[in-house]
Protein backbone atom coordinates (compact mmCIF):
# COMPACT_ATOMS: atom_id res chain seq x y z
CA UNK A 1 0.00 0.00 0.00
CA UNK A 2 1.19 3.67 -0.74
CA UNK A 3 1.82 6.75 1.79
CA UNK A 4 0.48 8.69 -0.87
CA UNK A 5 -3.21 9.94 -1.00
CA UNK A 6 -5.21 9.64 -4.16
CA UNK A 7 -7.21 12.31 -4.63
CA UNK A 8 -10.90 11.46 -6.67
CA UNK A 9 -13.69 13.41 -8.04
CA UNK A 10 -17.08 12.24 -8.88
CA UNK A 11 -19.26 10.78 -10.84
CA UNK A 12 -15.77 8.02 -11.17
CA UNK A 13 -15.16 6.57 -14.42
CA UNK A 14 -14.38 3.64 -15.72
CA UNK A 15 -10.90 5.04 -16.27
CA UNK A 16 -10.64 6.26 -12.82
CA UNK A 17 -12.33 3.04 -11.05
CA UNK A 18 -9.26 0.92 -13.10
CA UNK A 19 -6.47 2.65 -12.00
CA UNK A 20 -7.71 2.25 -8.00
CA UNK A 21 -5.93 -0.92 -6.13
CA UNK A 22 -6.97 -2.64 -3.00
CA UNK A 23 -5.01 -0.58 -0.13
CA UNK A 24 -4.88 2.78 -2.14
CA UNK A 25 -5.85 5.72 0.46
CA UNK A 26 -7.77 8.24 -1.51
CA UNK A 27 -10.24 11.13 -0.56
CA UNK A 28 -13.28 11.70 -2.51
CA UNK A 29 -14.60 15.45 -3.81
CA UNK A 30 -17.83 15.73 -5.65
CA UNK A 31 -21.39 14.04 -4.52
CA UNK A 32 -22.03 10.61 -3.39
CA UNK A 33 -25.16 9.27 -2.15
CA UNK A 34 -25.95 7.46 1.21
CA UNK A 35 -28.66 4.76 1.14
CA UNK A 36 -28.93 1.31 3.39
CA UNK A 37 -30.64 -1.88 2.55
CA UNK A 38 -34.16 -0.36 2.72
CA UNK A 39 -33.45 2.09 -0.17
CA UNK A 40 -31.68 -0.63 -1.80
CA UNK A 41 -34.31 -2.69 -2.18
CA UNK A 42 -36.46 -0.42 -3.17
CA UNK A 43 -34.26 1.06 -6.18
CA UNK A 44 -33.82 -2.48 -7.51
CA UNK A 45 -37.92 -3.36 -6.82
CA UNK A 46 -37.77 -0.39 -9.50
CA UNK A 47 -35.12 -1.72 -11.82
CA UNK A 48 -37.15 -5.39 -11.69
CA UNK A 49 -40.42 -3.28 -12.86
CA UNK A 50 -38.88 -1.54 -15.73
CA UNK A 51 -39.49 1.95 -13.81
CA UNK A 52 -36.71 4.74 -13.51
CA UNK A 53 -34.54 5.73 -10.86
CA UNK A 54 -35.01 8.33 -8.15
CA UNK A 55 -31.47 9.18 -9.11
CA UNK A 56 -29.10 8.80 -12.08
CA UNK A 57 -27.04 5.50 -10.88
CA UNK A 58 -24.31 5.57 -13.71
CA UNK A 59 -21.18 6.88 -12.35
CA UNK A 60 -22.59 7.18 -8.84
CA UNK A 61 -21.01 6.24 -5.80
CA UNK A 62 -22.96 4.97 -2.61
CA UNK A 63 -22.12 5.23 1.16
CA UNK A 64 -23.91 2.40 3.24
CA UNK A 65 -25.07 5.04 6.04
CA UNK A 66 -27.81 6.81 7.94
CA UNK A 67 -27.23 9.86 9.64
CA UNK A 68 -28.40 10.59 12.89
CA UNK A 69 -29.58 14.32 12.78
CA UNK A 70 -27.79 17.52 12.16
CA UNK A 71 -26.89 19.55 15.09
CA UNK A 72 -27.42 23.74 14.34
CA UNK A 73 -24.58 24.91 11.73
CA UNK A 74 -23.86 21.47 10.26
CA UNK A 75 -24.69 19.68 6.86
CA UNK A 76 -25.28 16.29 8.60
CA UNK A 77 -24.72 14.20 11.81
CA UNK A 78 -22.73 11.90 12.69
CA UNK A 79 -22.25 9.96 9.50
CA UNK A 80 -20.10 6.47 10.21
CA UNK A 81 -20.48 3.68 7.69
CA UNK A 82 -22.84 0.69 7.89
CA UNK A 83 -21.50 -3.25 7.41
CA UNK A 84 -21.97 -3.58 3.69
CA UNK A 85 -22.53 -7.15 3.66
CA UNK A 86 -26.47 -5.71 4.01
CA UNK A 87 -26.64 -4.73 0.84
CA UNK A 88 -24.68 -7.47 -0.83
CA UNK A 89 -28.23 -8.79 -2.45
CA UNK A 90 -28.95 -5.51 -4.17
CA UNK A 91 -25.61 -4.42 -4.84
CA UNK A 92 -24.81 -6.53 -8.24
CA UNK A 93 -28.14 -4.80 -9.94
CA UNK A 94 -26.76 -1.96 -9.12
CA UNK A 95 -23.50 -2.64 -10.40
CA UNK A 96 -25.14 -4.12 -13.43
CA UNK A 97 -26.63 -0.73 -14.02
CA UNK A 98 -23.86 1.74 -13.82
CA UNK A 99 -23.15 1.92 -10.13
CA UNK A 100 -19.14 2.48 -9.83
CA UNK A 101 -18.49 3.32 -6.07
CA UNK A 102 -19.71 1.89 -3.02
CA UNK A 103 -18.22 2.89 0.43
CA UNK A 104 -19.29 1.08 3.85
CA UNK A 105 -17.56 -1.71 5.61
CA UNK A 106 -16.62 -4.83 6.43
CA UNK A 107 -15.90 -7.54 3.17
CA UNK A 108 -18.44 -7.88 0.14
CA UNK A 109 -19.95 -11.39 -1.15
CA UNK A 110 -18.85 -12.84 -4.35
CA UNK A 111 -21.37 -12.06 -5.92
CA UNK A 112 -20.49 -8.37 -5.39
CA UNK A 113 -17.08 -9.13 -6.17
CA UNK A 114 -18.01 -10.58 -9.22
CA UNK A 115 -20.51 -8.14 -10.78
CA UNK A 116 -16.82 -5.55 -9.74
CA UNK A 117 -14.54 -7.10 -12.00
CA UNK A 118 -17.07 -8.00 -14.83
CA UNK A 119 -18.62 -3.73 -14.71
CA UNK A 120 -15.59 -2.25 -13.44
CA UNK A 121 -16.86 -1.03 -9.68
CA UNK A 122 -14.96 -0.50 -6.72
CA UNK A 123 -15.33 -0.34 -2.89
CA UNK A 124 -14.08 2.13 -0.43
CA UNK A 125 -13.75 1.39 3.18
CA UNK A 126 -14.55 4.11 5.84
CA UNK A 127 -13.39 3.76 9.30
CA UNK A 128 -15.96 2.95 11.60
CA UNK A 129 -15.73 4.60 14.83
CA UNK A 130 -15.17 7.60 12.94
CA UNK A 131 -18.66 8.61 12.42
CA UNK A 132 -18.31 12.03 14.17
CA UNK A 133 -14.95 12.85 11.77
CA UNK A 134 -15.93 11.95 8.69
CA UNK A 135 -19.24 13.91 8.95
CA UNK A 136 -16.92 17.04 8.54
CA UNK A 137 -16.05 16.19 4.79
CA UNK A 138 -19.99 16.18 4.19
CA UNK A 139 -20.85 19.96 3.10
CA UNK A 140 -24.09 19.79 2.14
CA UNK A 141 -26.94 16.98 2.57
CA UNK A 142 -29.76 16.69 1.19
CA UNK A 143 -32.79 14.15 1.01
CA UNK A 144 -33.79 12.66 -2.92
CA UNK A 145 -35.48 9.79 -2.30
CA UNK A 146 -37.65 7.89 -0.01
CA UNK A 147 -37.97 10.30 3.11
CA UNK A 148 -40.45 8.13 4.57
CA UNK A 149 -36.99 5.63 5.79
CA UNK A 150 -35.97 8.54 7.79
CA UNK A 151 -32.11 8.27 8.65
CA UNK A 152 -32.17 5.58 5.61
CA UNK A 153 -33.17 7.55 3.07
CA UNK A 154 -31.68 8.35 0.13
CA UNK A 155 -29.69 11.56 0.40
CA UNK A 156 -26.97 13.51 -2.17
CA UNK A 157 -23.73 15.11 -0.45
CA UNK A 158 -21.58 17.01 -1.32
CA UNK A 159 -18.11 15.83 0.11
CA UNK A 160 -15.16 17.87 -0.32
CA UNK A 161 -11.85 14.97 0.95
CA UNK A 162 -13.84 12.28 2.36
CA UNK A 163 -11.13 9.95 3.80
CA UNK A 164 -11.82 6.25 2.37
CA UNK A 165 -9.24 3.37 1.66
CA UNK A 166 -10.07 1.09 -1.26
CA UNK A 167 -11.08 -2.36 0.18
CA UNK A 168 -12.00 -4.43 -3.04
CA UNK A 169 -10.88 -3.25 -6.43
CA UNK A 170 -11.91 -4.00 -9.86
CA UNK A 171 -9.17 -6.58 -10.18
CA UNK A 172 -10.53 -8.89 -7.83
CA UNK A 173 -7.60 -7.58 -4.88
CA UNK A 174 -9.23 -7.47 -1.54
CA UNK A 175 -7.33 -5.62 1.05
CA UNK A 176 -8.55 -7.17 4.11
CA UNK A 177 -6.61 -10.54 2.89
CA UNK A 178 -4.21 -8.74 2.03
CA UNK A 179 -3.53 -6.73 5.68
CA UNK A 180 -3.57 -9.78 7.34
CA UNK A 181 -1.42 -11.97 4.94
CA UNK A 182 1.17 -8.65 5.33
CA UNK A 183 0.55 -8.72 9.59
CA UNK A 184 1.41 -12.34 9.37
CA UNK A 185 4.50 -12.10 7.64
CA UNK A 186 5.91 -9.38 10.15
Amino acid sequence: MSTDIRRITTPLTEAIVKELKAGDKVTITGVIYSARDAAHKRLVDLIAQGQPLPLEIKGQTIYFMGPSPAKPGQAIGSAGPTTSYRMDAYSPTLIEHGLKGMIGKGVRGPEVVEAMKKHKAVYFAATGGAAALISKSIKKAEIVAYEDLGAEAIRRLEVVDFPCIVAQDCHGQNYYEIGVAEYKRS
